[in-house]
């Protein structure tokens, strides 16, 4: 007999732990619960045919009156679109955009005339919209002092706006590429002779007004640089009333974007021609920009948006033609339903170990 023999042997005959009981207390493995095993009492359905075309057809039912109630708010949506970057140069410039933006004599006055084609009940909506205008880049969103817009404690908190950060020695309020590139073309509009009053009341957020721009805060050594990238600000105006900024700053997610200008507190009749005055003064020659002016009403799902609409009728149409399907092959080529009884948690539903 060898010594492990012998020692296991006197380990039993002195009343010791055998080695499978050793291993046990040595192992790992969590303690069993059916908590951790997955194993509580829960809802497992049976996906019978019944129960599959019974919800392909509630989806179907459900989606496409919702589909059609968006698609006719969306055509009640009465909304012009003019582009008038190119519209506008002079034919003298008509091959050299960026000459002509970028000089300070050319005239950039341009006059526009819009028919519209149905009854716009007021408010009507203006904004104006950029393509090929990446708000989105990384370092451009990053461009911006919050605490600065805040409270004007932090003036000189201008870390992340290089190369937008001072000027003559003193910081810039507001700081950053963001306010620097601030749009600044401007519109004028009138109808058969009479002028109509833009409001630019409350079409900045709440949130905005109220939390990320302070009362406290005024524009300084803002636009002084050498190079100006857009629209100058009022220094006397704190920023909490400059709500241009504050639309400007909510930097949009797609380079293709709209951004509200004001509103026109009157109804336009049909065929009525708006005439536009537009001062445009901002660049978008340089990066193959594109500037378009947007007259819209809107409805209870907000602007024209056909998106919305043919995206609830498609999944409806869908959930329809599969559940037509499924019945069809229910019909014709039927399969019998396995015995439930088998399944694991019929076959242990305790969850008991044996």
């Amino acid at each position: 007999m060898n010594m492990n023999e012998a020692s296991s042997s006197s380990a039993a005959q002195e009343g010791g732990p055998p080695s499978s009981s050793i291993a046990r207390k040595n192992s790992h493995k969590p303690k069993y619960s059916r908590f951790s095993q997955q194993e509580l009492p829960a809802c497992k359905p049976i996906l019978t045919p019944g129960w599959v075309i019974s919800t392909f057809i509630a989806i179907g039912i459900v989606f496409i009156p919702i589909g059609l109630a968006s698609l006719f708010a969306s055509e009640r949506v009465v909304e012009i679109v003019d582009r008038y970057d190119e519209d506008c140069v002079p034919a003298n410039y008509s091959k050299n955009f960026l000459a002509y933006i970028q000089s300070s004599e050319t005239n950039k006055t341009c006059t526009r005339r819009l028919i519209v084609p149905k009854r716009m009940k007021s408010p009507v909506f203006i904004y104006y919209q950029l393509d090929n205008f990446y708000q989105n880049h990384r370092r451009y969103v990053k461009s911006r002092s919050d605490k600065q817009l805040r409270s004007r404690a932090s003036e000189y908190v201008t870390d992340n706006c290089k190369p937008e950060d001072s000027a003559h020695g003193s910081p810039i309020v507001p700081c950053g590429l963001i306010a620097w590139s601030l749009f600044n073309d401007t519109y004028r509009f009138s109808v058969k002779n009479s002028l109509l009053n833009v409001s630019k009341k409350d079409i900045a957020w709440k949130s905005d007004q109220g939390h990320k721009f302070g009362d406290d805060v005024y524009p300084k050594k803002f636009q002084s640089g050498g190079l100006i990238g857009g629209a100058k600000l009022n220094p006397s105006i704190p920023l909490s009333e400059q709500e241009d900024l504050m639309v400007w700053m909510r930097t949009a997610a797609l380079p293709t974007f709209r951004k509200l200008y004001g509103k026109i507190e009157a109804d336009l009749e049909a065929n009525d021609v708006v005439t536009v005055v537009i001062k445009n003064n901002y660049n978008t020659y340089s990066f193959g920009g594109k500037k378009r002016l947007v007259l819209s009403t809107t409805s209870w799902i907000g602007g024209k948006n056909d998106f919305l609409g043919i995206a609830y009728l498609t999944v409806g149409g869908l959930c329809l033609f599969f559940a037509i399907s499924f019945i069809l092959l229910y019909v014709f080529n039927p399969r019998p339903l396995g015995d439930p009884s088998y399944l694991s948690w019929n076959r242990n539903p305790a969850g008991q170990t044996k």
